[in-house]
Order: C-alpha cells, then sequence, then structure tokens
C-alpha cells in the first residue's frame, strides 16, 4: 500500500489526480498496494499531484511500496538533519540534498536531478482579472493579495520573488505578499479566495480543483533561476537497495513522461 500524507496540519483540500484532502488535518491517502518491501519518502509538496501516478508505476515495476509525507523541502532538509526516518528525499531545490551530502547524512554518488519546475500566475476565474497581461496584471488595484511560498523555506517562493523583481513590479507589490509555508499551502491561499492571486507550480496549477477554478499563465523561465529538483538517498536509511531501486525508476523513459504530464521541465544535472 502506498500511502500519502502531510508533514504536518495544513490546509490543503485538493491532490490533482488522487483525492481531496480534509483542511486542517493530517491525512493519509491510500493508493494503490502490492507486496515486498516499503520505503520512506520525504517530498516537496509540489509533487502532490505527480507522485501517485510516479510511484503507481514503481511499484507496478518493482513490487516496493513507499509511505509518502509532502511538505516544504527546507522544513525536510531540517529534519533529516535531525534524524527523521526517512530513506529517500526529492528536493524541490537541488541545493538540499547536496548539503545533506556535504553533511555526511545523505549519499554523495545518489543525488539525481529529476524534474525542472515551473512557475505560473494562477487566478480564480471569478476574479475578473486578466492575467493574460502577465506580471503587469498584479499592478490592478483589484489585486490585494498575492499568495506566494515562502521563500525562506520552498523554493519556489524564492522563484516568485526573483520573478517579481525581474518584472520590475516588486516594491509595489511586496505589502500584498501572503505567505504559505509550502506551495501546496500557497495555492490554498489562491483558491480559497484568500489571496486574488497566487505564484504556484505548473503542477499543482494542472491538478484538479485549480483547473476547474481558475486560470493560470506561465512566468517565462528567464524571469526566476532554474527550479532544478533533485532526490537524493539518506545516509541513515536501513532500505538503501529499494531506495536506489526508486533513484533508478526516475530515469527512466516512463518516469519522465509521467514528470512531463504534469509539466515539470526536464531534468537539469548540475
Amino acid at each position: 500500500m502506498t500511502r500519502y500524507c502531510l508533514e504536518r496540519p495544513t490546509f490543503v483540500r485538493w491532490i490533482g489526480i488522487a483525492a481531496l484532502v480534509a483542511a486542517a488535518t493530517l491525512t493519509t491517502l491510500t493508493a494503490q498496494s502490492a507486496g515486498g518491501r516499503t520505503i520512506a519518502v520525504a517530498a516537496a509538496s509540489d509533487l502532490q499531484t505527480v507522485l501517485p501516478a510516479l510511484l503507481s508505476g514503481f511499484e507496478k515495476a518493482t513490487a516496493i511500496k513507499a509511505t509518502v509525507s509532502f511538505g516544504s523541502s527546507g522544513n525536510f532538509f531540517a529534519q533529516i538533519q535531525n534524524g527523521a526516518p526517512f530513506d529517500v528525499f526529492f528536493s524541490a531545490d537541488d541545493n538540499y540534498p547536496r548539503r545533506l551530502v556535504a553533511a555526511g547524512q545523505a549519499d554523495g554518488d545518489s543525488v539525481y536531478a529529476y524534474a525542472t519546475g515551473r512557475l505560473v500566475l494562477w487566478t480564480r476565474t471569478d476574479s475578473g482579472l486578466d492575467i493574460r497581461k502577465g506580471m503587469a496584471a498584479l499592478r490592478d488595484p483589484r489585486v490585494r493579495r498575492i499568495a506566494v511560498a515562502n521563500p525562506d523555506l520552498a523554493p519556489y517562493g524564492r522563484a516568485a520573488v526573483a520573478a517579481l523583481k525581474t518584472a520590475g513590479v516588486y516594491d509595489q507589490v511586496k505589502d500584498k505578499l501572503v505567505f504559505g509555508e509550502n506551495i501546496s499551502q500557497t495555492a490554498q491561499l489562491a483558491e480559497s479566495g484568500n489571496a486574488d492571486v497566487g505564484l504556484l507550480a505548473h503542477s499543482l496549477a494542472v491538478g484538479a480543483v485549480l483547473k476547474a477554478s481558475g486560470s493560470f499563465i506561465d512566468i517565462p523561465s528567464t524571469a526566476y533561476p532554474p527550479v532544478v529538483q533533485a532526490a537524493v538517498l539518506v545516509s541513515a536509511s536501513r532500505n538503501k537497495e529499494a531506495g536506489r531501486a526508486l533513484l533508478q525508476y526516475l530515469k527512466s523513459a516512463e518516469a519522465q513522461k509521467t514528470f512531463a504530464a504534469f509539466g515539470f521541465g526536464a531534468p537539469q544535472q548540475r
């Protein structure tokens, strides 16, 4: 049985292809199960739409099950430093896995950049805002709150701040920013109407709920540093063989096709 949960109570009521998550609760979703070993995976929250499909394919191919916790990359980085019992860490920023390697807490030969994240501007259909203007739409006086992920914890938050600065609107809108702890909480702020627009991950914008309730436009990739996402095997893992099997599966054509279907760009190894 592959299981999905949030790292801590959070306000997320949607997962693109899997299920609705009850607000403000630590929720477990169950997916297809098979016999075999089990690994514990810490995953960046922008993977909530794609990872169920990817791990279903992995489980069918290997009979290895996975328990997955979703949250901010920065929080998982700190948890693993403090001995959290994860086997594999899927970060939305390749810097965190490399820092764990440098600290001797992850295996250096296992780091693999599995995808490149893409940033979008999203708004509810009933907002009346014309986001076809791109970042210039944020100058509209009807935009009172702009949801972004916490840049201290989430790579997409840092990308959002960079994009705002590139567009020359950061100083004008910085007092309107409201922060989600991770990108899924940020999406919930926008989807619930607690923010008028959100700078979100493309992978979440194509999920069922956001797709049904709003629209988005891609932010040019030249407007922010690449969101290079990487996975790594945690050195303290007791399931290294199974963990390495998952990392190897990420390199398969099937896995890359799955990432692409949810709007991720090709991986950038560096």
